[in-house]
């Protein structure tokens, strides 16, 4: 029985209301993708890119629109909570649809964990761990209430983000930053293998579109809404990006951005608006905290998917009646975060949710060329670009990123074996009773 608005109690499997119109939808999908990842992946791209920063960035961003693409039409076709799990289970086998959304679980689980500990270390770096639980903890108690709530939060964190990188760019560019104690050569050499792990780091601060995806069965008339909600966001998100890289690398130089852990705080604070940099940390934390409110709408909304399959326990299927969220699988993606957060590393996690991602989306290119043209299907090129771009990128990145990535998609099909076998015994089981 689907839950009711205004009922009482703890809920049971249902379907979620839609209620998001296409504004809402473009400010999920900001909220996530202005988050901790453009404070933090300009450092470690411009280390292994150098002066190619700007076209790794287009690479990331031209990957990421034909992503984009494929999974706003495929979204259009398929409008319910999900992603990819449910696009690879339909278009192309159960298996595939099964790995896709687990690596999106698993993958997106780290990134919470990743803009937690960024709230952390912005807010107060010597107790970086128990503030960055706090802050989870926070966080997914507020999204229990009910997906508008969460949506007030991230429209408040959007604005006040774009405020703070205005400043930035500001800075870098006309406020005669003064670069400090970064030895020459700090960027990378300017080579292919470089300017490929460098998109593949740059394309975590591009993924969050995927929860406006994932919120397919919270959007009104979803074929319009995720439609233009999803390219209306990347593309905002990919001109904030080019021209906060070109001002650092104009104002600061390639060096300066690769040798500074911070680059945006940085370069406000050598300015002469250094009286701003408090502000543009202030940002930071706000717009980790947005991403964050982001990501566990999106990645709660698969693990109800993958229990309504019982692909995952089928009590995380359960809608609260009254706030009308899938408040079990809220609770677990809270936790399971909560626990990465004390053995978690920044930086590795960020390319090891990029590789989890990245799989993610070549499953959904995949889906997208099966596509009909009744169906609206995207350009075929386009999603064989993306499919392949998805595959380069994942495997230029840090090869600890890419050990553990493959130890995910192996822990994935041990999973999906597993699940396989226990449907082969059901039926006899059953014939037997």
């Amino acid at each position: 029985m689907a839950a009711t608005p205004g009922s009482r109690g703890s809920g049971v499997a249902g379907t979620l209301r839609r209620r998001l119109t296409t504004r809402d939808a473009v400010f999920v999908g900001l909220g996530a993708m202005l988050g901790a990842g453009v404070f933090t992946a300009f450092a470690p791209a411009a280390r292994a890119a150098g002066g190619l920063l700007l076209p790794a960035l287009g690479i990331a961003g031209l990957i990421a629109l034909c992503n984009a693409i494929s999974s706003a039409r495929l979204a259009a076709r398929y409008p319910v909570a999900g992603g990819t799990y449910v696009y690879g289970r339909e278009r192309l086998d159960p298996f595939w649809g099964y790995l896709a959304g687990w690596c999106f679980v698993i993958g997106k689980t780290a990134s919470c964990a990743a803009m937690a500990l960024t709230i952390g270390l912005y807010l107060w770096p010597d107790h970086a761990r128990p503030v960055a639980t706090s802050a989870l903890l926070a966080l997914t108690a507020l999204s229990l209430f009910g997906v508008r709530r969460a949506l007030w939060f991230t429209r408040i964190a959007v604005v006040v983000v774009l405020a703070v990188l205005v400043v930035a760019a500001t800075a870098a560019v006309w406020g005669d930053p003064r670069p400090m104690d970064v030895a020459p050569g700090a960027a990378g050499s300017p080579t292919a293998g470089g300017l490929l792990e460098a998109a593949g780091l740059l394309f975590f601060a591009f993924a969050g579109y995927a929860r406006i995806t994932t919120l397919g069965e919270e959007v009104v008339d979803p074929a319009r809404t995720i439609g233009r909600a999803v390219p209306i966001a990347l593309g905002i998100t990919l001109t904030v990006y080019l021209g906060l890289a070109a001002a650092l690398l104009t104002g600061a130089g390639a060096d300066a951005v690769a040798g500074w852990a911070d680059p945006l705080a940085t370069v406000v604070a050598v300015s002469e608006l250094s009286w701003a940099a408090p502000l543009v940390r202030f940002g930071a934390i706000l717009a980790a905290g947005a991403a964050l409110s982001a990501l566990l709408l999106g990645v709660s909304r698969t693990v109800l998917a993958m229990a309504r399959d019982r692909r995952l326990p089928g009590a995380l299927a359960v809608i609260h009646t009254r706030h009308e969220v899938p408040m079990r699988a809220e609770l677990v993606v809270g936790l399971v975060a909560a626990a990465a957060v004390w053995t978690a590393d920044l930086r590795d996690v960020i390319g090891f949710s990029s590789f989890g991602v990245l799989v993610y989306y070549a499953i959904a290119n995949a889906s997208a060329w099966t596509l009909s043209r009744s169906e609206r299907r995207p350009p075929r090129w386009l999603s064989a670009v993306g499919l392949a771009g998805c595959v380069l990128l994942a495997a230029f990145l840090p090869t600890t990123s890419v050990i553990g990535g493959l130890i995910l998609v192996a822990l994935g099909v041990i999973g999906w074996l597993v699940l396989a076998r226990r449907d082969v015994k059901r039926p006899a089981n059953r014939s037997s009773e």
